[in-house]
């Protein structure tokens, strides 16, 4: 008989591949249908996991993760790495990453791949905030074409998942260059371009401009296509997606204000939500913040502090029952009134002290060292 072979056994797992050293073309990259889809946008502070999954609840298509920073995540910083991580019910998921050199953006792309399960990865090109624009990430891309292609390209190469954009109509006011990024976007390897209609000098400030979105959706030339701005209604997403090459439409403070806008959408309808059925997504929210932050006393404060931000966002919606002209727009500056119960002239009080109140009501006591500011003050309100 034959000698016994000592070798041990290897188990394989299916076919073995090349993929790990043959690099995807582009047409063999995974395909995401982007047509006809509600997007949650990427929402710093306020677009954290448990509210995503109240978003998900509402009917929200795609979710996106909070915009991380590329040189934090290669740092290993574990509050960056936390930014990415994904719930069971986001179906459709991606991250959103910001920075200024192709290197670390590449090799941050290629970290997240072999550690994450993503369906997309987004290049921020929108951030108007000082600290990001002022090294050369964010919306300061727009305006250095070079780098912004160089970056795309090599992201893209390196990616075996779509690539999106998001970014500004432009860096100054009136002074717009998005219409002539976006074909050249595609080309350099994106599979969707976002726009919100404002620049960086606009900030919130002002409307934005759907009429200029118009212009940037043609020049898409039929390619997936998302605008985003001031859509707080379905009046408002039906009159935007007249819009010609418009694949769909990304919602922000929309869904801050009212997460279950995405039903009201779907449902072509105006939900007159009561107070209860709107703490009821409170307790939802401090129950998934728990699960998601820990329930001892730092994750009840981090999940307080959360809850806090949107809140700071939540109180600006007014009740479709005492609305004097529907819809309400997401710009007016509504005069303190009084609600139908108790609990919703709470829910619309401007008062951080109120919305302080609110939490204790799920949470339990603040201690008397306890404050709260706001970082989300936008200029419009």
């Amino acid at each position: 008989p034959a000698p016994s072979d000592t070798r041990p056994v290897v188990k394989t797992l299916g076919a073995l591949t090349d993929e790990g050293t043959i690099k995807l073309r582009p047409q063999e990259k995974k395909l995401i249908d982007f047509s006809n889809k509600l997007s949650l946008a990427p929402l710093t502070t306020v677009g954290n996991l448990p509210f995503r999954r109240i978003c998900k609840r509402f009917g929200a298509d795609i979710t996106c993760g909070e915009m991380a920073l590329a040189t934090q995540l290669l740092q290993g910083q574990s509050s960056e790495w936390a930014l990415v991580k994904r719930h069971t019910s986001e179906d459709l998921f991606g991250v959103q990453i910001a920075g200024s050199f192709p290197d670390s953006m590449t090799r941050c792309v290629q970290l997240l791949q072999e550690n994450c399960q993503l369906d997309f990865i987004d290049i921020n090109v929108g951030c108007p905030i000082d600290l990001v624009y002022k090294k050369g990430a964010g919306c300061a891309l727009m305006a250095r074409q070079t780098r912004f292609e160089n970056i795309v390209r090599c992201v893209s190469s390196a990616m075996d998942i779509p690539l999106t954009v998001k970014m500004r109509t432009g860096v100054f006011d009136k002074n717009w260059n998005a219409h002539q990024l976006i074909p050249k976007l595609y080309d350099w390897g994106a599979s969707l371009v976002t726009v919100h209609g404002r620049s960086r000098e606009q900030r919130y400030t002002r409307q934005a401009d759907w009429s200029y979105l118009t212009q940037c959706a043609g020049a898409a030339g039929g390619r997936p296509f998302f605008g985003n701005g001031d859509i707080l209604s379905y009046e408002d997403y039906e009159q935007h997606r007249e819009i010609t090459g418009l694949s769909g439409v990304m919602i922000a403070r929309g869904g801050l204000i009212k997460p279950w806008l995405f039903t009201e959408i779907k449902e072509q309808r105006h939900w007159d939500i009561s107070s209860s059925e709107r703490f009821d997504i409170l307790r939802d929210f401090s129950n998934y913040g728990l699960m998601h932050w820990g329930s001892d006393t730092k994750g009840i404060e981090t999940t307080r502090r959360f809850l806090l931000e949107w809140l700071s966002f939540l109180h600006r919606y007014i009740p479709v029952g005492i609305l004097e002209v529907l819809p309400q727009r997401i710009n007016e500056r509504p005069a303190p009134y009084f609600g139908r119960d108790d609990l919703e002239t709470l829910m619309a009080s401007d008062n951080c002290h109120d919305w302080v109140t609110l939490t204790e009501r799920l949470l339990g006591p603040v201690s008397d060292a306890f404050s709260f500011i706001p970082k989300h003050r936008a200029n419009s309100y």
